[in-house]
C-alpha cells in the first residue's frame, strides 16, 4: 500500500507543480467548495426528513406542503452546486491531464530513451509507451480527481453525519446475554462503524486479484492495437503476399489472449460483485430495521426513525467509500504502476548486462571529425568488427562499405549518437547532423513536414520547400502540399520517398550528412543525379554515405571497409569478408 501511495504522490506531484499550478490548485478548492456545499445540503435533507414524516404522521397539510416547498428549494440548490462543481473539475481535469502528459512524454522523448527501451536494447524494455501516454495519463487524472475529491469530502462529512446520528440515537440497545443486563449506548453509531469495517475486510479479499488483471488488460489491449496498425502500415507487403491467412492468425492471437483475461477479469468482478451489490442495496435499509425496537418502544417517532435512518445512511455509505470505489481503486493503482515504470525507465535506461557503454562522444575544436580505437558490440555484448580510425575535414567524404550484417549501420548509428553500446572515442565538429536512414519516415501532417523535419514548415517558408522538391525531381508533386495529411503522400514509390528524404538535406543544410543507404531505392542515374545535387547545394558537408554502389557523384571520397580493420583513400573499393556478422531485430540499426 506504501509503494502505491508514494507512486500516486509522485505522479500528482508532476501533474501540479510547474509555472501556473496555482490555477490547478484554485480550481481544485472551487471544486471541493461545491461539493462542501453539496454535503451541507445533505444535512438539511437529513433534518428536513424529520419535519416532513411528523407532518405527515400528524396529518399537517400546510406543514406538508412547507416542507415539499423546501424540499424543491434544497434539490435545485444541490443540482446548482453539482453541475457548477462538475463543469469546473472538467476544467481541471483537462489542465491536469495536459501538464502530466507533457511530463511524460517530456521523460519518454529525453536521453533517447524512445530508442533505447525496446526489446532487445535494455533489460528493462516498456511495452506498449504509446499507450501509457495517452491512455494511462488520462486514466490516472480521471481517477486522481475522483477519488481525491470523494475522500476528502467523505472525511469531512463523516464527521459531521456521526455527530448528527450521536446526538440522534440517543436511546440505547439492551438485551440479556446469559443471564447478564448489557446496554449498549448510541448503538447505531457503532452498528454503522462495525458493519463497514467487516464489510471492507471482505472486499478487500475478493477483489485483491483485480488489480494485476487490469494490468494485464491494458498491455493486452495496446499490443492488440499494435497489431493492427501493423497491419495498416505494411498493407503492401500484406496484400502482395497474400497474407490475410496470416494476419488473421496473428490478431486473433492477440484477440484471444484479451479475452482468456477478460474472462478472468470478469469472474474476479463477478466474485466481488456477489457481495457489493447486496451490501449496496441493503446498506440503504439496514438502518431502518436496526432502529425499529426505538420505534417500538416509543423512543422516536416516525419521523424521527425516518430521520435516524437518513442519517444511518448517510455514515454507512460514507464510510463505504473504499467498498464502492474498489475496483475504480484497482484501476487506479494499476495506472500508477505502468506510468511509474515508465518514468523510472525513460529517466535510466538500463543497458542489457554485459554491454558496454563506454563510447565517449565529444565535440573538438579542429573542425574535424574523428574516430579512435572505436569497438561496438550488440546489445548482448557480442562483439562487431572493428571499426578502422578516420579523420575526415569540411567538404569530405568516405564511403562506408563492407558485406551486410557486418555493422555498417551500427557504425553510423554512433555516429549520430544514437548507438550506446561499445567503446571508443567519437568526436565531432560543432554544427548541424542529419543523418537520413534507408526508410525515412513520411509525416501524417503532410509533405511539407516531412520535408523541413525536424523543423517547422511554417518557419522554413513555401517557397523553400516547393524548391526543393523540383531540385530532388519531385515536381509533380507540388499540388499535393495543398492536400491534407495522407492524402499528400498517397501512391509515393520507395524512390520517391528517399527524394523527398533528400530534400530535407536542401532545407536543413547540415555541416554533417550520414546517408545509410538513403538511395537504395534509385536507380544508377537518379542515384548520380541528386547525389550530385546534394554535394552541389551542400559544399562543406562532411558527408559520411553506406551504400552498395560507390559514391562517385559526391566526388574524391574516402572508403572505410569493416571488416578488414583499416581505412584508406581509395576511389576503388576493396570487399572485404568477416566471420563476424550480428543481425538485430528488424526495427535495429544494423546494415
Amino acid at each position: 500500500m506504501r509503494i502505491i501511495l508514494m507512486r500516486i504522490l509522485t505522479l500528482t506531484r508532476h501533474a501540479v507543480s510547474g509555472p501556473g499550478s496555482w490555477y490547478g490548485y484554485l480550481l481544485y478548492a472551487v471544486v471541493l467548495g461545491c461539493q462542501f456545499a453539496g454535503i451541507w445540503i445533505s444535512l438539511r435533507l437529513i433534518a428536513w426528513s424529520k419535519a416532513f414524516y411528523d407532518a405527515l404522521e400528524n396529518k399537517d397539510a400546510i406543514a406538508a406542503l412547507t416542507e415539499v416547498g423546501t424540499f424543491a428549494l434544497l434539490i435545485g440548490t444541490s443540482a446548482a452546486f453539482h453541475l457548477a462543481g462538475d463543469w469546473l473539475r472538467k476544467r481541471l481535469f483537462l489542465f491536469l491531464r495536459q501538464r502530466l502528459t507533457e511530463h511524460v512524454q517530456d521523460a519518454w522523448l529525453s536521453n533517447k530513451a524512445y530508442w533505447l527501451l525496446r526489446p532487445g536494447f535494455s533489460s528493462d524494455p516498456v511495452d506498449n509507451p504509446d499507450q501509457r501516454i495517452a491512455e494511462d495519463c488520462r486514466l490516472f487524472i480521471h481517477r486522481l480527481l475522483i477519488e481525491t475529491l470523494d475522500l476528502v469530502s467523505n472525511i469531512v462529512a463523516i464527521g459531521s453525519y456521526i455527530t448528527v446520528l450521536w446526538s440522534l440515537s440517543s436511546f440505547s440497545l439492551e438485551f440479556t446475554v446469559s443471564g447478564q443486563e448489557v446496554s449498549i449506548p448510541h448503538y447505531m453509531v457503532w452498528a454503522a462503524f462495525l458493519y463497514v469495517s467487516l464489510s471492507t475486510l471482505i472486499t478487500h479479499l475478493l477483489g485483491r486479484p483485480i488489480k494485476d488483471l487490469i494490468f494485464t488488460r491494458e498491455r493486452r489491449e495496446a499490443n492488440f492495437r499494435r497489431a493492427l496498425i501493423q497491419v495498416r502500415e505494411g498493407a503492401d507487403e500484406v496484400a502482395q503476399s497474400s497474407g490475410e491467412q496470416a494476419e488473421r492468425r496473428r490478431l486473433t492471437r492477440h484477440f484471444n489472449m484479451i479475452r482468456t483475461n477478460w474472462l478472468r477479469l470478469t469472474n474476479a468482478e463477478l466474485i466481488l460483485g456477489l457481495f457489493v451489490r447486496p451490501y449496496f442495496q441493503t446498506v440503504l435499509r439496514i438502518p431502518t430495521f436496526l432502529a425499529l425496537p426505538a420505534y417500538f418502544a416509543g423512543s422516536v417517532t416516525l419521523g424521527g426513525l425516518m430521520q435516524l435512518a437518513s442519517a444511518f445512511s448517510r455514515v454507512t455509505t460514507t464510510l463505504s467509500w473504499f467498498i464502492f470505489s474498489y475496483r475504480d481503486l484497482a484501476e487506479f493503482a494499476a495506472v500508477s504502476e505502468r506510468l511509474d515504470l515508465l518514468l523510472k525507465s525513460a529517466a535510466s535506461p538500463a543497458p542489457v548486462p554485459g554491454s558496454p557503454r563506454e563510447i565517449d562522444r565529444s565535440h573538438g575544436h579542429d573542425a574535424r571529425l574523428h574516430v579512435r580505437r572505436l569497438a561496438l558490440t550488440t546489445p548482448l555484448g557480442l562483439a562487431l568488427s572493428p571499426v578502422p580510425d578516420v579523420s575526415l575535414r569540411s567538404g569530405e567524404t568516405v564511403w562506408v562499405q563492407g558485406p551486410s550484417g557486418i555493422g555498417k549501420s551500427t557504425f553510423l548509428s554512433a555516429l549520430s549518437g544514437l548507438w550506446p553500446y561499445g567503446k571508443g572515442e567519437i568526436v565531432l565538429p560543432e554544427g548541424k547532423l542529419l543523418a537520413l536512414p534507408q526508410f525515412s519516415r513520411v509525416f501524417p501532417e503532410g509533405l511539407a513536414h516531412s520535408i523541413t523535419y525536424p523543423d517547422d514548415p511554417e518557419e522554413v517558408g513555401r517557397a523553400a520547400v516547393e524548391a526543393a522538391l523540383v531540385k530532388v525531381g519531385l515536381s509533380h508533386r507540388l499540388e499535393a502540399l495543398d492536400k491534407p495529411s495522407e492524402e499528400s503522400y498517397a501512391g509515393l514509390s520507395a524512390g520517391e520517398r528517399q527524394r523527398l528524404a533528400l530534400a530535407r538535406v536542401l532545407i536543413i543544410r547540415p555541416d554533417i550528412l550520414i546517408l545509410d543507404e538513403a538511395t537504395s531505392a534509385l536507380d544508377a542515374h537518379s542515384e548520380a543525379e541528386v547525389l550530385s545535387l546534394v554535394r552541389k547545394e551542400c559544399p562543406d558537408a562532411m558527408i559520411i554515405c553506406a551504400a552498395h554502389r560507390p559514391p562517385d557523384a559526391l566526388g574524391d571520397f574516402k572508403v572505410l571497409t569493416l571488416g578488414t580493420g583499416r581505412e584508406r583513400d581509395s576511389a576503388v573499393p576493396e570487399t572485404g569478408e568477416t566471420d563476424q556478422s550480428y543481425n538485430l531485430p528488424k526495427n535495429g540499426a544494423t546494415a
